[in-house]
């Protein structure tokens, strides 16, 4: 399947929204402004619609297979991940001093998407070593840095995330995995790890597996959780690759979509005991394992977005080229495009409104990210990491629960044709799936919402981002376009509904826990949908400053149409979706348990 890469929509995000000429004030990040972020998406566009895309069907015809223990990824991966390495990919984030390229997230995420777009089976072994690298990075000790770290970084290693067990999925304080210390400081890790994406493949050298697991005597519950780094290959003093660690790939899942990526059951010590070494301090291994899964949280967020985006590029190209009927208003004579219709174009609207709105939603984190760890000043980065923490569940939620909209809505615009596996929009419905369960289901998403982002702060945080949306809205009226109007009462309306609800939380999740919780979902979606919308506001009011100076102007006033569909198709369920949170949380659990 074609894609092409929307460099000028991340260009105008990464720019106009996300400041990259800030982030380029920091120390660290003076070479990272705009014609940096420029060549590097041009280049990553390369890799992404010659190299990538076009194995991407493949991969779901002819999946990653498992022989005796071994898996072989689908053909063309290897070499694929190859070219990705030697570009310097995996690196595009990561630290100079362990050989990446120490750019900002602020760029770095928008390849993250390209990569996603155009394969997001291949995208996920690059995320899990990101996540994995990410762990070491805060948690290691110098000696595992500097054994693990260059390696990873550079992609000739790939990492994984060992959480999940048979008894264990969201529910970590149920994890079995035991580790026994050795006289020699290492441990002997037992037990059973599914759901572990690329935990065996064939595309580089090593596997670093980070694993949780309990050590003898440790408190029970999530208290009593160490994390580990258990290598598939023993690596000696010099470096080289030693012995076979006894993990191994007892089987590979058979999956509703991802089929090119290899979903691994992996089982240690069934030989006498996998050595790990211990990450950080015994019993803070899930303090250590939400780094891992904030990061990759995130970036889950961001392949919600990129699948949206190849689905909402396919079902334009469709609907340009298909020929049925003529359209209601005689426009044409006979023989119109499907997209003279007006309902198809109300589908497409609402799939270009939600991927642009998510897309700057998470370009805006993104750079709150970058301060957050890396300005300066104390205080800025103070706020802003309380901004990007507040950002995580909505990026992960509402963004992933968009592409199954918009999935769904590229199948629709096919019609039948949909339906049939060989137009390739039906993977892009398939594969989107997964993206609202693994890292944290959209309800666990929405309790991160509830409990640590509002109801701990008593709902500070989303208050302080209501002021804020509340000066954007004052920056529209004093604008006095009609799209700018029409933006400005759509966003104070639901402004109004996202604080109703967040004083509801903060104020009831002690005393009514059921109540609020039964909302919690529709809260996150809510507030998903709100900042989206205020980020699209944000984007009219900059194209509109764009077109005055004669800038790009049907670029711009593309994104000013966008931005007022958004507004009044999209933003409008804000007020409805407060009404059911606040008004309708007693018949959620009303009905008795045997009526079910």
């Amino acid at each position: 399947m074609s894609y092409v890469a929307p460099v000028k929509d991340m260009l105008f995000n990464i720019q106009h929204l996300a400041k990259i000429d800030q982030i380029a004030q920091i120390p660290g990040f003076e070479d990272a402004g705009l014609d940096t972020a420029q060549a590097v998406l041009e280049e990553a566009a390369k890799l992404a619609e010659g190299v990538l895309a076009p194995l991407n069907w493949e991969g779901d015809k002819n999946p990653s297979s498992w022989k005796d223990g071994v898996v072989t990824a689908t053909p063309g991966f290897k070499e694929a991940f190859k070219q990705f390495t030697e570009g310097g990919w995996q690196g595009l984030q990561h630290p100079v001093d362990f050989g990446g390229q120490g750019l900002p997230k602020t760029i770095g995420a928008v390849c993250g998407e390209m990569v996603n777009s155009a394969n997001m089976s291949f995208a996920l072994c690059p995320l899990l070593s990101d996540g994995a690298i990410e762990a070491l990075l805060t948690a290691g000790s110098d000696e595992l840095k500097a054994t693990y770290l260059e390696n990873l970084v550079a992609g000739k290693w790939t990492g994984t995330m060992n959480l999940t067990e048979p008894q264990a999925g969201s529910d970590l304080a149920a994890v079995r995995t035991r580790a026994e210390p050795q006289p020699d400081g290492t441990f002997k890790i037992f037990g059973t790890k599914i759901f572990i994406t690329w935990g065996e493949h064939d595309m580089a050298e090593n596997i670093i597996h980070l694993v949780l697991a309990r050590v003898q005597g440790a408190p029970e519950g999530v208290k009593g959780i160490s994390l580990f780094v258990v290598p598939k290959f023993m690596v000696n003093k010099d470096g080289s690759l030693g012995a076979r660690n006894d993990v191994h790939c007892v089987s590979i899942e058979h999956k509703m979509g991802i089929k090119a990526s290899p979903t691994a059951v992996l089982q240690f010590g069934d030989h006498g005991g996998a050595v790990g070494y211990l990450v950080g301090q015994e019993n803070r291994g899930l303090e250590y394992m939400f780094i891992m899964m904030n990061a990759a949280r995130y970036g889950v967020g961001v392949q919600g977005i990129a699948i949206a985006e190849q689905a909402y590029q396919t079902a334009v190209r469709f609907s340009r080229e298909r020929v049925q009927s003529r359209p209601v208003d005689g426009s044409v004579a006979a023989g119109a495009s499907i997209i003279h219709h007006p309902d198809v174009r109300r589908m497409l609207m609402t799939m270009r409104a939600y991927v642009e709105g998510c897309r700057a939603m998470a370009s805006v984190a993104a750079s709150a990210y970058d301060a957050a760890h890396h300005h300066p000043d104390a205080d800025i980065r103070k706020v802003n990491q309380t901004f990007y923490e507040f950002m995580v569940p909505l990026v992960k939620g509402y963004s992933t629960e968009m592409s199954l909209e918009v999935t769904s809505l590229a199948v629709q615009v096919h019609g039948g044709m949909g339906f049939i596996e060989e137009t390739g929009v039906a993977q892009y419905y398939r594969d989107a799936k997964i993206l609202t369960i693994y890292e944290g289901t959209t309800a666990i998403q929405a309790n991160d919402l509830v409990g640590r982002k509002t109801a701990r702060d008593g709902g500070q945080t989303g208050k302080l981002l209501a002021v804020q949306i509340e000066g954007t809205e004052a920056e529209l009226i004093k604008s006095g376009t009609p799209d700018a109007l029409a933006v400005a009462k759509r966003l104070k309306t639901a402004r109004e509904a996202f604080v109703d609800v967040v004083n509801f939380v903060a104020g009831n999740t002690k005393a009514s826990p059921n109540a609020v919780f039964a909302g919690s979902v529709p809260y996150l979606m809510l507030a998903g949908n709100v900042m989206a919308g205020w980020q699209m506001a944000r984007a009219l009011l900059v194209a509109q400053e764009q077109i005055a100076a004669g800038t790009d102007v049907a670029f711009m006033q593309a994104k000013i149409t966008t931005a007022r569909f958004y507004a009044d198709h999209l933003l409008v369920k804000a007020g409805g979706m407060r009404d059911s949170i606040v008004d309708g949380a007693e018949c959620v659990t009303a009905l008795a348990l045997e009526a079910f």
